[in-house]
């Protein structure tokens, strides 16, 4: 396999596409983990039974006694368990999809556009005229003055312009909005 110690990658300056090359800087993370050693080593799929904070160890995998240290990942019942020193803990179960194991994927959407204003009309079918109403008037009413009850009428409400209205409809037709856009494709990988 080839090893890399630089990496030149096309980067975004002040709007400019500019090619930029890194160093990789890694000593210090490979030192860290040759100091580990094998901080999380793979045990295998276990018949005794594992729970999150369970003490059970050693455990029984392809049929032999195995006793964990420090780090040794086991599965039980499809989930995942690391043991650490005094009890296993829950890493959490593979419920991976289908996508999670291709290295690349792909799907077309629109993202973005407009959509036309539908239009309406009514054929056939007849109208009525009715009243609109500019004031609602006001109510009699009864007072007394001294020793002589006054009666006031009231108003009738005032009659504005004729409004004119549909009373049946022959037929409705309304456009099918459309939709305007530009259409890309995303990949992931």
């Amino acid at each position: 396999m080839a090893e890399i110690s630089k990496i030149s990658v096309p980067v975004d300056v002040d709007g400019s596409i500019v090619v930029t090359t890194f160093d990789i800087k890694d000593a210090t993370a490979r030192a860290a983990i040759e100091a580990l050693g094998d901080a999380v080593y793979w045990i295998g799929v276990t018949t005794s039974e594992l729970t999150d904070g369970g003490t059970t160890n050693p455990i029984q995998v392809n049929g032999k006694s195995t006793t964990a240290k420090v780090g040794g990942m086991a599965q039980y019942s499809g989930e995942e368990f690391i043991w650490n020193g005094s009890a296993w803990q829950s890493v959490g179960k593979n419920n991976f999809g289908a996508l999670a194991f291709k290295s690349s994927a792909s799907g077309s959407y629109t993202p973005a556009g407009t959509v036309s204003q539908p239009t309406a009309s009514i054929t056939g079918g007849t109208t009525g005229k009715v009243n609109s109403i500019t004031s609602v008037g006001t109510l009699p009413s009864c007072t007394v003055s001294g020793e002589t009850l006054v009666f006031n009428a009231g108003t009738l409400p005032t009659k504005g312009a004729d409004q004119t209205v549909v009373t049946s409809v022959g037929s409705i037709s309304v456009s099918q909005p459309t939709f305007a856009g530009n259409a890309a494709t995303v990949t992931v990988s």
